[in-house]
């Protein structure tokens, strides 16, 4: 089963819930996306609305992937950045694909298509994105053709006395 993704959707009501239960899903499978387990849709509300600003203000663009049964089964934000000497590149954020469709190709798809998004948008050279270190998330990109550029230990806590790198990843788009 093979996701519809849509660049820029017109947040609706059902847009919002959907990317909302997806955040909780994926955080409380574990998912490295901002949150801890266990997490409630009302505890990521405010994040979310962060997010949905930032596309009002034009900063920010969000692509979302649709299952065959029109959930909202994916997400990432391409965030552009507001300092002038690094206008040539955008941030990818909260980077899901829900638990019932891992292991389906869907994460490549969307890494695939945000690329795709970003090389449309002129004078974007490269995607920067962090993730949590001790997951493996690294390889993933990796083999997605991110680069790994830097890693800073310990600047994640998970818990006390868990704390993780943020692996940092970039991939040139020319």
């Amino acid at each position: 089963m093979a996701l519809t993704f849509t660049l820029d959707p017109a947040v609706t009501p059902e847009l919002r819930d959907g990317v909302l239960d997806l955040w909780t899903d994926v955080s409380n499978a574990g998912g490295a996306v901002g949150f801890v387990p266990p997490v409630t849709r009302e505890e990521i509300r405010p994040e979310l609305v962060r997010h949905f600003v930032h596309m009002a203000e034009g900063r920010a663009r969000l692509l979302v992937g649709h299952d065959t049964d029109g959930r909202v089964a994916a997400t990432a934000f391409l965030t552009f950045n507001t300092h002038r000497l690094m206008t040539h590149w955008v941030w990818l954020y909260t980077v899901m694909v829900h638990p019932r469709h891992h292991g389906a190709g869907h994460g490549r798809a969307l890494l695939a298509a945000a690329a795709e998004a970003a090389r449309a948008i002129d004078g974007i050279d490269a995607i920067r994105l962090t993730c949590r270190g001790g997951l493996g998330l690294e390889d993933f990109y990796a083999s997605c053709g991110y680069k790994e550029v830097g890693r800073v230990p310990g600047a994640i806590r998970v818990a006390p006395g868990d704390d993780r790198e943020d692996v940092i990843m970039l991939l040139p788009l020319t």
